[in-house]
């Protein structure tokens, strides 16, 4: 088997640099570095010379520092809190697609629900001097994480980056950030203000906050906005029928089947997301339930999978490539509006219908 040969080093062992390049071209490192930049003038036979070192060196420029020396690292980072989740996958391709547009590169992050490792994340791309922080989904309503949050406003504005919050709402009216959000709570009063007016009285709420849980804004305002549509119907919601619950498919199945347990009447379930719903859906079939003849179902977010779970979900449509797209755009434009509400809208298929007993629509 031939012999894979090594990386050259330079004379201390350790990779080479752009003064070993200098060294071995015989020019001095500025010369060495304007070449390697590659937009400064240079004499041929200097560039010849620098080049063919650079070859027999193996030599890599550091990129950040090449990105610092032009400006900026010309990156757009994106964190979000589940990288599996569907809804922030759409959120994720519009980011793209701008950043794309605008000649910047994206860094995808992860936070699996951990706030200080969110506020480590935003803090490192500080330092490595990212243009826009876009922080997606609900944000975590503890008042010394926002003020935290706040602070990391302020340091990123300092470091000419920008923090940008996507489907969050303002951290504060004199906070430097680009608030792009979409009216979680309208959706919500929307779709279950259709379970009520198609006679549901009886409404489960999958998708809580949990006892001792720091809530989130996503969570609170959907919840409100459920709140809402019985306060305006004149009814009041069966506390015993809100039902925590995180926002995965296999928590929807293990809320509905302790809601089911708990022997509690109920004619509808409200889904906080697509994918609980999708638990939910699964968790009444295995129960002997139809729906929605027997129990009605809708969701939130209007993710692809809505359209394929049976029957068709009914759901609440939110704009997510739009949200990153706009994200990006904010966060470069500084000359455009720096806050945007986007609107949502109840989509209706075949998994909500009237309440059993008063007929089908």
């Amino acid at each position: 088997m031939p012999e894979v040969p090594r990386r050259p080093k330079s004379a201390d062992g350790e990779r080479a640099t752009i003064r070993d390049v200098a060294a071995r071209a015989g020019v001095s490192p500025s010369t060495a570095a304007r070449v390697g930049a590659g937009n400064y003038p240079v004499s041929q036979a200097a560039r010849t010379k620098v080049l063919k070192a650079m070859r027999e060196l193996d030599y890599v420029p550091n990129a950040q520092a090449r990105a610092l020396a032009r400006g900026g690292t010309k990156t757009v980072a994106f964190i979000m809190d589940d990288i599996t989740g569907p809804s922030f996958a759409y959120v994720a391709k519009g980011v793209e697609q701008q950043a794309t547009a605008e000649g910047r590169l994206c860094m995808v992050f992860s936070t699996n629900g951990d706030p200080a490792r969110e506020l480590a994340i935003v803090e490192t791309m500080r330092e490595h001097s990212a243009d826009a922080v876009i922080l997606v989904g609900g944000g975590s309503l503890d008042d010394r994480h926002r003020q935290r949050l706040i602070s990391a406003a302020h340091a990123l504005d300092k470091a000419g980056s920008r923090l940008v919050l996507a489907g969050r709402p303002p951290l504060d009216a004199d906070v430097p950030a680009s608030v792009v959000e979409y009216d979680n709570e309208g959706g919500a009063f929307a779709a279950c203000s259709y379970l009520l007016s198609h006679g549901h009285r009886r409404v489960a709420f999958i998708g809580a906050d949990a006892p001792g849980e720091v809530p989130s804004t996503t969570k609170a305002h959907r919840f409100a906005g459920f709140r809402r549509a019985h306060e305006t119907f004149a009814l009041a919601y069966d506390p015993d029928l809100v039902i925590p619950s995180t926002f995965t498919r296999e928590a929807g199945v293990r809320a509905t089947k302790r809601l089911l347990a708990s022997g509690k009447e109920f004619t509808a379930v409200f889904a906080a997301t697509d994918m609980v719903a999708a638990g939910v859906l699964a968790a009444l079939r295995d129960a002997g339930l139809r729906i929605p003849q027997d129990v009605s179902v809708v969701g939130y977010d209007d993710i692809p999978l809505a359209q394929d779970v049976s029957p068709a979900l009914t759901t609440v449509h939110i704009p997510t490539q739009e949200i990153g797209r706009a994200a990006v755009r904010m966060a470069l434009h500084p000359e455009e509006p720096q806050y945007l509400l986007l609107g949502t809208h109840i989509v209706v298929r075949g998994s909500a219908g009237r309440a059993p007993g008063l007929g089908r629509d």
